[in-house]
């Protein structure tokens, strides 16, 4: 048996685990540490969380009767909503798989099939792990962006920070890190349902996650957002990981990342990294990134909380405005408390539907919530008070 609804709700009603789910050269600076934590400046716009949130949980099929979260959205052609989770069974191993849902509204979504629709062994190992899909579609063909983990960790959840992870026991596997680096590749499908691996963004040599597809070409070609973690020091001009671009002719060969935006406040002292896929609008391209705060570094304390920039339409390494707050963080339960680790909006996912946006996010990496904004209004405040 296993709590899952009914806990966001703040009421323990048990529910078995197989009920049905209704489911350099332009970085803004580094802060200064000396600086106070700042908070959402007044009169903000305000995400409003729905009601009926979280929309997706744990259950209904063995292999995502542990969590799902940081899923990848579509709003297609036929007015429906497509929504690919990233979902597990277990912890230990942490096997992920993405599952493909789908709803009328974009808010009640049911499981489209009983069956992930890309595995771990579709990317090249069937002991690894695939995860936080971003999708877009770009000349009638729908492409996947995903990490990729060939062995998937022994994860433990502390209930006060990031989980203790280590690496598994599989047979042909050293135990080493350097070779369980995260990578990420890029899937495509022609109808939605059916995918298969096409390309890697990024080297199997370097950790580099949150790869996310710009969806249209700029320039005539492919970008992508990247967050190569080792990318950091002197010699790449950040001191944390950051938020990276880099572009293609054929999604395949990769040109060298350039520097697009790295930690500038308090807010995001540990990391940050691209979210959803980025938005044109008339005053360039809307790009949402989660910040992590250190809260507790004796116990791995973070919290995931949300900021936006303004990126130039035909060169996104302008950075034209960006926000100093995070516009916003946890503060609902299901926000602050859940399996996996605590403390964290993970937004991977935005649709606009008459002229509001849908954002979709992971909560503390066991669910999935929505919340709503008008478009015109946010990227008014970013690009009045962003700098």
């Amino acid at each position: 048996m296993r709590i899952i609804r009914a806990l966001f709700a703040g009421s323990y009603q048990p529910v078995a685990c197989n009920s049905v789910a209704v489911l350099p050269r332009r970085a803004i600076p580094l802060f200064d540490r000396a600086q106070p934590q700042e908070t959402p400046a007044p009169h903000a716009p305000v995400f409003k969380r729905h009601p009926e949130n979280p929309i997706v949980w744990p259950g209904a099929q063995p292999w995502r009767c542990a969590v799902t979260f940081n899923p990848g959205v579509l709003h297609d052609d036929d007015g429906r909503f497509y929504l690919y989770e990233r979902a597990a069974g277990q912890l230990r191993p942490f096997h992920c798989y993405i599952g493909m849902l789908d709803s009328d509204d974009g808010v009640h979504f049911k499981l489209t099939k009983d069956e992930p629709v890309f595995t771990p062994e579709m990317a090249g190992s069937v002991h690894g792990s695939v995860q936080d899909p971003r999708v877009a579609k770009l000349d009638g063909v729908y492409y996947m962006t995903y990490a990729y983990r060939p062995y998937a960790w022994e994860s433990h959840p502390t209930g006060v920070g990031v989980p203790e992870s280590f690496e598994p026991k599989f047979e042909g596997f050293s135990g080493k890190s350097e070779e369980n680096k995260t990578r990420s590749g890029i899937a495509r499908s022609a109808d939605r349902v059916n995918w298969k691996h096409f390309s890697w963004a990024t080297p199997k040599e370097i950790d580099d996650r949150d790869v996310i597809l710009f969806p249209e070409k700029i320039r005539g070609r492919y970008a992508v957002l990247r967050r190569p973690l080792d990318y950091v020091g002197a010699k790449y001009g950040t001191e944390y990981p950051a938020i990276w671009i880099s572009y293609s002719d054929d999604l395949k060969t990769w040109d060298d990342p350039v520097l697009v935006a790295m930690a500038a406040f308090p807010w995001e002292d540990n990391r940050i990294g691209g979210s959803t896929p980025p938005l044109r609008t008339k005053r360039g391209w809307l790009a949402l990134y989660h910040g992590v705060e250190n809260q507790d570094k004796q116990v791995r304390r973070v919290c995931y909380r949300l900021g936006a920039m303004l990126l130039d339409l035909d060169d996104p390494t302008k950075v034209l405005a960006r926000t100093p707050n995070f516009i916003m963080e946890p503060e609902t339960y299901y926000e602050k408390f859940g399996l996996y680790i605590p403390n964290v909006i993970f937004p991977t996912a935005n649709v606009v539907k008459d002229g509001t946006l849908m954002l979709y996010y992971g909560v503390c990496d066991t669910a999935i919530a929505l919340a709503t904004i008008e478009l015109d209004e946010l990227v008014e405040w970013v690009w009045k008070t962003g700098r």
